[in-house]
């Protein structure tokens, strides 16, 4: 059991930073010019501050374990609209411009992991909901 966890602490630690950082680097980069490339895909401009937001924020709570189901379930559904919307047509590997989906799927295989089992080991909800369910346990 404690294998599972520290496995999932890895796997929430590593999917947290990378989204934080992506979220970061769209705001970094100017997201305004991240805004016209959505809306170059057919995407309205403002799904990019959306995008930004989540992944700044989604980041955050997956490092310090709050919500982790339901931030990984944002971020599987994310990596979902990601390859079917603009990563497909380049393919697995890429066309040499552009990555393609390999590293997508991964994201998304650990997001769904997450979404599905959660993360307890050092995690902030964890500290929270034992509690309440401690101090439950002892009301009955």
């Amino acid at each position: 059991m404690l294998k599972n966890e520290i496995g999932a602490l890895i796997l929430r630690i590593t999917l947290g930073a990378i989204f934080f950082i992506h979220g970061v680097v769209k705001f970094q980069g100017g997201i305004e010019n991240t805004a016209g490339w959505f809306e170059s895909l057919g995407l309205p401009g403002v799904t990019a501050y959306g995008v930004a937001l989540l992944e700044i924020i989604g980041g955050i709570l997956l490092i310090i374990g709050l919500a982790t189901r339901l931030v990984a379930a944002l971020f599987a559904l994310l990596m979902i609209g990601a390859t079917v919307k603009v990563k497909l047509a380049i393919g697995f590997l890429g066309n040499g411009q552009m990555a393609g989906y390999e590293l997508d799927l991964a994201f998304l295989a650990i997001a769904v992991y997450l979404a599905i089992n959660g993360s307890k080991l050092l995690s902030v909800g964890q500290l929270i909901f034992q509690k309440d369910s401690n101090e439950l346990k002892r009301a009955a």
